[in-house]
Formats: C-alpha cells, structure tokens, sequence
C-alpha cells in the first residue's frame, strides 16, 4: 500500500478505500489520495472487460461543487466570465465540458457543468482532483455579490463504464434508461438518493453516480455485484481514454495551453465567439479566426514500442517539431498509439513523423482521434 513521503501530508482516503484494500488492489498516491491502481486481473484485462461489459470506477477524489445564486441567469453569467462555454443556454438537465481559463487563455482546469432538473438556482461542477483545492480559490475569488461556491464534500463518485452499463444501472435505477449522453437527473439508486449523468472517461457508454459519502460503500457493493461489472483502477482508466483520444490535465492541457490548440474548439459555442467575454478571448478568438501556431494530434507509431510522454517529434528533415504528451499500447488495437502537440503545419492527417524513444528513431503517422471510435448513446 501507499504511504506519503516524509513530511508531507498523509494520503487521503475515499469513501471506499476500505473495499479497494479488501480486493487486493494496488494502492498508488494520486492527487493526495491512496487510489487504486489495478486490481488482481490486471490492467489489460480490466480494459477489455470495460469495452465488453461494465467496469466500475472509484472516482470520489474528484471535486464535486455547487455554484449557488439567486436564479439561473445569475449563475450562469457567473461562471461563463471564468469559462468559454454558454452555460446561460444549458436546458434543465443538460450537461456541458467546458474549461477554467487564465487571463491568458490557459487552461487552469477542464471540468463538467450540469443545470439539474430539480434546482434553477444552481449548477453543478466536477473538476479534477490535482486541481479542486485551486479552482475553488479561483472561482470564489472572481464570484459577483449573491453568487456563492459549495464544496460537496459529503459525496462520493462512481463511475460505471461499458456497453453493458445501461443494462446493470436500469436494474436498480430504471429511469437511467431514459437519460442521453451529456444529460443528468437526480434518481433513487436502490435506495440512495443520487445525482446520475450518462457522462464517463473511457469513450464507450455509462454513467457517473454522485451518491451520499455513506451510502457509497453499499452502492459499490451492489454494483459489483452484478455479473457484468468488475472494478477498473486508474490504469486502465488511462489506457482507456487515451484510446478515446481524451486530454488529461496536467500532460495534454495545462496553463499554457489553449482549448483551439488542445482541438477543443468544439467546446466553445457560438453565442461565446460572437461576445467573446471570457479570459483570454483575444488569443482564443484569433486562435479560432486564423488558426494556432500548434496542434493536439493522434500518432500512430510502427512496430510495438510505445512512445510516453516527453517523446520528441521530429520532421522528415530531422527537425524537432513537436513532444507527445500522451503514450502508450492501446489494448484495443493490440499496437501503440500517442497523442502530443506539432507546429501547426505537421498536423495533417498523414503527414509522416519520427518519433525518438529511448535513443531509437520510430517512424510514426499523423492519424484522426479518438484511436477507438466513441460509442456514446445519443
């Protein structure tokens, strides 16, 4: 088991760091917490079983908050001067990524914003846990009079992934069927009175399910219960999205990245690039106009050795253009795949790249993400 080095804060436990333990797992630090890493099977073999049927995720060290104001209008206005979505035109129910920016235009954080179906003077937030202690100092640093930021602390997350989670949730949740990708509704989950969006990390349908610190332990419990499901640790949760060609903060986006560069445009909706308003909208808006001096693109490597973050890239004249941020095997696919950032002009699909790993020069291709095509239900 993990333990923290000497003088530093001891690791955080989730709400279910007792089952993770009582299931053999292999506990690493990861963002002031002890999580599990993987579980007796195996990493490969817990990919293969999330593409297959269900696997269950312990995501409680995420931040869970809430922005609270007097109607929706003013959350809204609130949170869209620190992000670059539109949030004022979320429906009630809808679910949105969007990103925490510095002036700049960096990206302090990625997270979720959800309208609930049960409350208009409300938004719900889900950031990254290397992260939540800063962006709560950064959102309630630039909040206007009446808006105030909770921290939901007394709730953990689970994330139930697969193309068989549908299936397993509906048999203890039935109106989880109803739900679409990105929208969310608060449900009774066998008893426990949850928060549920048809949302995930992984590329393949599922959900996550916000659920009552103390009734996290029995909902685990029965989850994996089910024949279809079986508990999936942080490694293969990250071979799983890099498949799904999704950013990890802190490796492909950071406070010097922006979302045009990072291939994250998608995220800013066109209400936002006509009013600009949000930080660092003169780079983002130009970025969007005229295009980014580089680009987020997928590489696909020959042979079998994977290419990890920090690889350089060169051009076929042996000039460094570019770094992976993101590496490894794709189960999947049963070969390597990396993702990482070119100067703008190498970034066309096809273009023909080196790679430089442990010494050795790999040749590689400019391909299209995601690796492993998404299968979220519409």
């Amino acid at each position: 088991m993990a333990s923290s080095p000497p003088g530093s804060a001891p690791l955080r436990h989730t709400p279910l760091h007792s089952r993770h333990v009582a299931l053999g797992a292999r506990m690493v630090p990861f963002a002031g917490y002890d999580m599990p890493v993987q579980y007796a099977k195996g990493i490969i073999a817990e990919h293969q079983h999330t593409r297959k049927a269900a696997g269950l995720f312990d995501v409680s060290h995420m931040g869970q908050l809430a922005l609270v104001g007097p109607d929706h209008a003013s959350v809204s206005r609130a949170l869209e001067a620190l992000v670059p979505a539109d949030i004022l035109g979320l429906v009630p129910g809808q679910q949105r990524y969007s990103q925490l920016l510095n002036d700049q235009g960096g990206i302090i954080d990625d997270l979720m914003v959800t309208r609930p179906l049960d409350s208009d003077d409300r938004l719900l937030l889900v950031v990254n846990a290397a992260c939540k202690e800063g962006d709560i100092r950064h959102i309630r640093q630039h909040l206007p009079e009446g808006v105030g930021l909770e921290v939901l602390d007394d709730r953990a997350l689970l994330a139930l992934q697969g193309p068989e989670a549908e299936a397993v949730l509906a048999r203890h949740a039935p109106e989880a069927r109803n739900l679409s990708f990105m929208t969310a509704a608060p449900m009774q989950v066998a008893g426990s009175a949850c928060h549920v969006s048809r949302s995930g990390y992984t590329g393949e349908d599922g959900f996550e399910i916000s659920v009552p610190a103390d009734r996290a332990g029995a909902l685990w419990d029965l989850l994996l219960a089910e024949p279809e499901v079986e508990p999936v640790g942080l490694g293969a949760r990250d071979s799983l999205r890099l498949e799904a060609g999704l950013c990890l903060y802190g490796h492909d986006i950071n406070e010097e990245t922006s979302p045009v560069e990072a291939g994250l445009a998608w995220s800013i909706q066109r209400r936002r690039r006509q009013e600009g308003g949000f930080p660092g909208s003169h780079r983002i808006l130009e970025e969007l106009e005229n295009g980014p001096l580089r680009r987020r693109i997928g590489l696909q490597p020959e042979g079998r050795m994977p290419a990890r973050e920090g690889t350089e890239i060169k051009d076929a004249a042996g000039e460094l253009v570019g770094e992976v941020t993101s590496g490894g095997f794709a189960p999947t696919l049963g070969a390597p795949v990396a993702m990482g950032y070119v100067a703008s002009d190498f970034a066309r699909e096809g273009t023909q790249l080196t790679l430089v790993v442990r010494g050795k020069e790999i040749p590689a291709q400019v391909v299209p993400m995601p690796f492993v095509a998404h299968r979220y239900k519409r």
